[in-house]
């Protein structure tokens, strides 16, 4: 750090909350306050402060943004699907920050602008569009936009035959659907504090909304859809461990929603239908899940027929069902499994196929495949080595034709890295899998390579092992790069995100360490060149191995970290809290309390010697809060006995996801890794801090 620079030094007002027989001490809560000048001017000197200290990488940041702009193909096209007689498309113009929506009436075909984004974000500073739906005629499309980064939505409905929007418009809202009639229109809306989607309404083009349906739970958030034949609107409910779902007739929007299976807790289902059946996933008799059906006409637990039974070792994530075939998504040791049945009458499944995925770490899924009536499967694969490709599956032959493949400019040639997937053995003797990517001719299994390790571990989420041509520009400099697949995520199923939550989340820090701990030790990379990166509950994670292990982490990125555990989920007027307390445990109960304060980053800073670190907000976040990250630093500030630097940046016009534009998005990028590269002494280390 620059001796002459001087870090904002925060003002100290001390409040303390007496809960459980403790005292919980915050020096910082008048950060809360995002209206006061006060707070805003702290926050811009933090950031001055910041680019004073990245000053001198200026000329890095502009080499890396280069770099990775020349390995992205600027004006590109995603590959076209159909539906109802459409190819729907969409594509990006080289200079242009956002994608055009486009569709044809057949693939060769003149192509029609839809939604022009790019039009929509002039004159903002943010913007982000959320749902998009287009009427079964194929002439109105209903979609919402966000200019502020909060994932406040307003709904808008544009004539695609005039290009123009029409008077009906609604705010905060989240999912949209529209019945069979092509005129009414379900969507659900958020409370204005606690931004829980909460309530349904039927909105007749022309006319007022009827709000049909309020959810009085807290836990649990609406959403609208439809089903895949297009045949039933279904309102689901849900929360982190249970939902319900009920349906109504496309064709009849003035009925009354029906309930299929009422809500029973950590139990979950989800719904489709097919030949006037539903097929429902669910874990009513296992956490790895099966699949029945019901009758329209009786669709209750009680009238349920065993489709596909669980396999009790191998979680089913999804399925997608269609005419003549379903597909289920399930997970093998962390990897993903797509098979393909045919549909025989009965209806019974015929023998599956799987498809065949040819590297040791990879991320595939379903791709769009709205139509009901078809005999092709499209999917997507990608993998730390491979761009990512869209494949069309030809069910009678049983063989993949590929479509497209992402192209990497900018002389990119995959056989010049190589992937791992590692096993690492954790506190307790679980084996805990680590995805690794690296260039080959830098590489040396010696212990002398820059490590990157990044981690999530959170809601279930399996972390996916995806390629990035901004990665490039690490792997090129010799870093090493590994993804612990941690406990709290979901790559074993439910069960991995049950050991890595509530009383036990703990052991999402401690698989982090032991896999850091175990690639230094295998020789991945330096001991003393460590960096490592997670965002939102990933920075949770961070605040709280940095905690744990100072001495075994060089450098830290931090992304619009969870860190003040404590006061957020004590807040129950803030954004998802209480729904939060089925992942982390509500702390108004004294035992949830002690192990959730054991752990909260903000509440166990201490005295000592931290990492380079690098935390990152936007002020606009809906999510975790900017004074969370805000609140972290100013106290840390204050405790850290060493020089290394310790830098905040926020956004002060975006959200929760940082910025917007795919160019901006690319400098913060840039940015970041300027300052891993230079603390790790890979490149610029002539740079002083």
């Amino acid at each position: 750090m620059q001796s002459d620079l001087k870090a904002p030094v925060a003002r100290r007002d001390t409040k303390s909350v007496a809960i459980h027989g403790t005292e919980l001490v915050d020096d910082f809560g008048w950060m809360r306050e995002k209206a006061s000048p006060e707070v805003i001017d702290y926050l811009n000197a933090e950031n001055a402060y910041t680019e004073a200290a990245m000053a001198g990488t200026k000329d890095l940041q502009a080499k890396l943004y280069a770099e990775m702009l020349s390995h992205i193909k600027e004006t590109d096209e995603s590959v076209p699907y159909r539906k109802n007689g459409w190819w729907y498309s969409s594509r990006t113009v080289e200079g242009l920050q956002y994608p055009i929506h486009c569709r044809r009436t057949a693939p060769d075909a003149e192509e029609i602008v839809i939604l022009d984004v790019n039009t929509l974000a002039e004159g903002q500073a943010f913007m982000a569009v959320g749902d998009m739906a287009i009427s079964p005629d194929g002439w109105l499309l209903a979609y919402s936009t966000d200019n502020t980064g909060f994932r406040q939505y307003t709904l808008h409905v544009r004539d695609l035959r005039t290009g123009e929007d029409l008077p009906d418009t609604a705010v905060r809202v989240g999912s949209v659907a529209w019945a069979a009639d092509g005129k009414t229109l379900f969507y659900t809306t958020e409370d204005e504090g606690t931004k829980r989607h909460d309530r349904l309404f039927r909105h007749v083009l022309g006319g007022e909304p009827v709000q049909i349906h309020h959810e009085e739970d807290e836990r649990f958030n609406l959403g609208v859809g439809k089903t895949r034949d297009a045949k039933y609107l279904l309102m689901e409910a849900g929360s982190h461990t249970t939902s319900e779902c009920h349906f109504l007739a496309a064709d009849t929007p003035e009925g009354t929603f029906t309930l299929i299976a009422p809500r029973v807790d950590d139990q979950e289902y989800s719904v489709d239908h097919r030949d006037g059946l539903f097929y429902i996933r669910v874990n009513d008799t296992g956490e790895n899940f099966r699949i029945v059906t019901a009758e329209v006409t009786n669709p209750g637990r009680d009238h349920w027929t065993e489709f596909l039974p669980e396999d009790k070792t191998v979680p089913l994530e999804d399925f997608d069902v269609f005419q003549t075939f379903l597909v289920t998504s399930t997970r093998r040791e962390g990897l993903p499994v797509l098979k393909v049945y045919p549909l025989l009458k009965g209806p019974k499944l015929g023998e599956a196929k799987a498809i065949a995925f040819p590297e040791p770490t990879y991320t595939a899924g379903g791709h769009a495949n709205p139509e009901m009536e078809t005999t092709k499967y499209r999917y997507s694969y990608q993998s730390l080595v491979s761009p990512a490709s869209v494949y069309e599956y030809d069910v009678a032959s049983g063989t993949s034709t590929l479509l497209k493949q992402q192209e990497v400019p900018g002389g990119f040639d995959a056989s010049l890295y190589a992937s791992e997937r590692v096993w690492v053995t954790a506190e307790d003797g679980v084996h805990v899998p680590v995805s690794v990517v690296y260039r080959r001719e830098s590489f040396r299994r010696d212990g002398t390579n820059p490590l990157y390790v990044y981690g999530y571990g959170s809601y279930g989420y399996a972390l996916p092992v995806g390629f990035g041509a901004t990665r490039l520009s690490l792997l090129d400099r010799g870093v090493v790069i590994a993804y612990a697949h941690i406990r709290g995520g979901g790559e074993m199923g439910d069960a991995w995100h049950d050991a890595g939550k509530m009383m036990v989340k703990r052991t999402t820090f401690t698989d982090f360490i032991r896999a850091t701990e175990h690639l230094v030790a295998e020789g991945y990379g330096a001991k003393d060149r460590v960096a490592i990166e997670g965002g939102s509950a990933g920075g949770l994670l961070m605040g709280a191995v940095v905690n744990m292990r100072p001495d075994l982490f060089r450098v830290v990125l931090s992304h619009v970290p969870f860190v003040d555990v404590m006061n957020t989920m004590l807040d129950a007027s803030l954004p998802l809290t209480v729904a939060e307390y089925e992942e982390w445990g509500n702390p108004n109960e004294p035992e949830a309390y002690a192990y959730m304060r054991s752990y909260s980053p903000y509440d166990n800073l201490a005295a000592g010697p931290y990492p380079s670190m690098l935390v990152k907000t936007s002020l606009n976040d809906s999510q975790v809060m900017y004074w969370e990250p805000a609140k972290y630093v100013a106290r840390l500030r204050g405790l850290k006995t060493n020089d290394t630097p310790l830098l905040l940046h926020i956004n002060m016009d975006a959200g929760h996801g940082g910025a917007s534009g795919r160019y901006d998005y690319l400098k913060e990028i840039a940015f970041d890794y300027a300052f891993l590269l230079i603390q790790l002494g890979v490149e610029g280390a002539e740079t002083k801090f």
